[in-house]
């Protein structure tokens, strides 16, 4: 997954999406709805999942001001949107749907990574072409609108995009990237940023701008997948919509895959590692409470 700025030219005037909104009302939606999150997020935890062993490579990058930095770039994209009149307000049919299945996966969160407990997690749509979706540090997640409308999306196969992506978060794939380029100089720099010495804004606007063009690897693009299904599974959402999903992302792309997909593995190896999990997440998936509340794709 690659991170990227709104591209003007890929914006797409959407009814839904070019309601003006004044920033305060916005701000106003997305506080509510993380408010509904971290009631979900506090749920006691069950028993810690096996998918979620993360390196220790990412302790070299600290993760509070990672997080901040996440969370000040979120806020620049979702400001970017407002102006170019692409953010969706809080009555778009599709923005419910993205935060009606968040809520769904959210509350498994903590068990996986006990800072997810203390994340103001938020969701937000724009109305881009890209075919695209994200999920910061700290829980911050942005879906294209080219996402949903390209591949037809249903309920679970927006749910397995979505565990995917929050699976990155919680497995610090981000840190991890971080820590291998330049672990040593962001360690040295976030710890005298954390000593009173300075070049704390420095280190801030370093992370933010690493951020918005990480990829990550292979493995952990396997490790997202992995994690993603079951995440999706308990969230009653049938992971066998992940296969499809990766089968449709293949026929988009063509001969040259999807941005989405640049640094992910083969649809083919994708697939078959995904079969060779179907056996034990189904069963999570047929124990999971279903959602009573389903959506359709975009229409067009």
């Amino acid at each position: 997954m690659k991170q990227a700025m709104i591209n003007t030219d890929a914006d797409i005037p959407l009814p839904p999406l070019a309601h003006r909104s004044s920033c305060r009302c916005a701000l106003h939606g997305r506080r509510l709805f993380t408010g509904a999150l971290l009631a979900g997020a506090a749920a006691p935890a069950l028993a810690q999942i096996p998918e979620c062993k993360r390196s220790t490579a990412a302790s070299l990058v600290p993760a509070d001001q990672l997080e901040q930095a996440a969370a000040q770039q979120y806020r620049q994209l979702l400001q970017q949107a407002v102006e170019q009149r692409a953010l969706a307000p809080a009555d778009n049919g599709q923005l419910r749907r993205l935060r009606v299945i968040a809520q769904r996966i959210v509350p498994f969160a903590p068990e996986c990574n006990e800072r997810a407990r203390q994340w103001k997690w938020e969701v937000n749509l724009i109305g881009s072409k890209q075919v695209n979706a994200f999920c910061m540090p700290g829980g911050k997640i942005a879906f294209f609108y080219g996402i949903l409308q390209k591949l037809q999306l249903d309920d679970d196969e927006v749910a397995m995009i979505m565990g995917h992506e929050v699976a990155h978060a919680l497995l610090e794939h981000a840190r991890e990237r971080m820590a291998k380029s330049t672990g040593t100089n962001l360690l040295l720099r976030g710890g005298a940023a954390l000593l009173g010495l300075g070049g704390l804004g420095d280190l801030a606007a370093q992370m933010g701008s690493q951020l918005l063009t990480l990829t990550f690897s292979r493995s952990d693009e396997s490790e997202a997948d992995a994690l993603g299904l079951v995440l999706g599974a308990r969230a009653g959402y049938n992971p066998r919509a992940g296969i499809r999903l990766w089968q449709k992302m293949g026929a988009v792309g063509g001969s040259a895959p999807p941005e989405w997909l640049s640094t992910h593995p083969s649809g083919e190896t994708r697939i078959r590692e995904m079969e060779e999990r179907m056996p034990g997440v189904m069963p999570v998936y047929e124990e999971a409470a279903k959602p009573r509340q389903r959506f359709g794709p975009p229409k067009g």
